[in-house]
């Protein structure tokens, strides 16, 4: 597992002038880390992320041409984020198994919303589909991990990426666009905080005023719109 000393290390054997230029952006990396992940389980560790984010500024400061690019950190930003977004790829959290415990747990939050204000413990859970507590956990720590992903990942992820091959990336943007104008006016806010302000659910509900089960059942309910609509489109 890495430590923070690991982010450490980068600054302490600087042998390049061009790691000048990344000393002044790694307040930025190691916030960019802080907000991801504020997003994540606590199974995740902040300095795995910041030393990720480090490891590649350095190496994007190294390769850095100011005449192709006059912003170093417009340069980088979206490379860092990157970078971190595969460590979390790297952890193959979900199997062919977890995809359907997902899907399963979901349904049964759904289902269990509808009587209940908030939602299932993991123990609830178990007992409802009949699984362990232990497997439980593994499939929602992977289902929210990569709920941090790109709205095209998480559908390939839950088992669309052969309707997803046969749709050009404009014309997922532009089901996405019509599928949120379906939605409310606060329905929409939820996601453009949720995938464009990068705040947390905890963050997203303080601001509205509205529970994070609810604001994680639309997250869900968008996805399954967005799957029922690109099958409508490729059927």
């Amino acid at each position: 597992m890495m430590g923070c000393s690991r982010a450490n290390v980068y600054v302490e054997e600087l042998k390049y002038k061009e790691d000048e230029l990344a000393i002044q952006y790694l307040p930025a990396v190691k916030a960019m880390a802080f907000r991801l992940k504020e997003r994540l389980p606590s199974s995740v560790d902040f300095c795995d992320l910041s030393a990720i984010g480090t490891e590649e500024l350095v190496k994007l400061a190294r390769r850095y041409d100011v005449e192709q690019n006059d912003s170093f950190w417009g340069f980088a930003k979206t490379r860092v984020y990157g970078a971190m977004l595969d460590f979390l790829r790297s952890l193959d959290m979900v199997s062919r198994s977890n995809r359907k415990l997902i899907k399963m747990i979901d349904k049964a939050i759904s289902t269990y919303l509808a009587d209940h204000e908030d939602e299932p413990s993991n123990a609830e859970l178990a007992e409802i589909l009949g699984e362990s507590e232990e497997k439980i956990n593994e499939a929602r720590i992977a289902s929210e991990i990569y709920a941090v992903m790109p709205i095209d990942e998480q559908l390939s992820l839950q088992g669309e990426s052969s309707t997803l091959e046969l749709v050009e990336k404009d014309n997922l943007i532009e089901v996405i666009h019509n599928v949120l104008n379906e939605y409310s006016e606060r329905e929409q806010m939820i996601i453009q905080l949720y995938y464009f302000e990068e705040l947390s659910l905890k963050e997203i509900s303080q601001v509205l005023d509205i529970t994070e089960s609810r604001i994680s059942q639309i997250h869900k309910a968008l996805l399954k719109k967005i799957r029922d609509t690109l099958g409508e489109d490729n059927g």
